[in-house]
């Protein structure tokens, strides 16, 4: 490998890890911040269409039931799971990795929404069905829809890297131990 491609391959994950480091400190209010109103709208949008909806904060009001939209309903975390995968991912041309970071962004968010409606609904009508579906989408659902966007982005965008993984082996290569004698 020439020196100058070694010097960018070094400067990309020195760049990609320094940007998870500094979102990590400083990720869920900014995830917060810009999810919870495309959440919070698209939701009381749409419950609006079925209900005489109001909404106060980041509560929806129907029929004098209030639907709190708190934190671990926008899912936060999620997004910078999703936002790790990616950058801890070598490898990637920049407007290709901004492009399945968007992607994978919307594709939660829109799933994110239909789940809170349909939760919604079901509190709504009183369903018994509501706490149980609530905890399988809360405890099982999340991870599994992350890791099935991140699955899909690897397919459809051709990812042939894995995450830490193939940097952990970038280092090892020209480490002394990675180097043959």
């Amino acid at each position: 490998m020439k020196k100058g491609k070694r010097t960018f391959n070094l400067l990309d994950l020195l760049v990609r890890y320094f940007i998870l480091v500094i979102l990590g400190l400083f990720r869920l209010p900014l995830f917060y911040l810009v999810f919870t109103p495309l959440t919070l709208y698209p939701v009381y949008f749409l419950l609006g269409l079925f209900f005489n909806a109001s909404l106060i904060g980041n509560s929806i009001i129907i029929q004098e039931i209030p639907i709190e939209l708190v934190s671990s309903c926008i899912a936060g975390s999620a997004y910078y799971l999703l936002l790790i995968l990616n950058l801890s991912t070598p490898k990637i041309k920049i407007k290709k990795r901004i492009f399945m970071l968007l992607a994978a962004f919307l594709a939660f968010l829109l799933v994110n929404i239909l789940r809170i409606f349909f939760l919604s609904l079901l509190y709504i009508n009183g369903s018994a069905f509501f706490d149980i579906t609530h905890e399988l989408f809360w405890y099982f659902m999340s991870v599994v829809l992350v890791v099935l966007i991140w699955f899909a982005e690897v397919k459809i965008f051709r990812i042939k890297t894995i995450p830490f993984y193939s940097d952990l082996k970038y280092f090892y290569h020209f480490s002394r131990l990675g180097k043959k004698k």
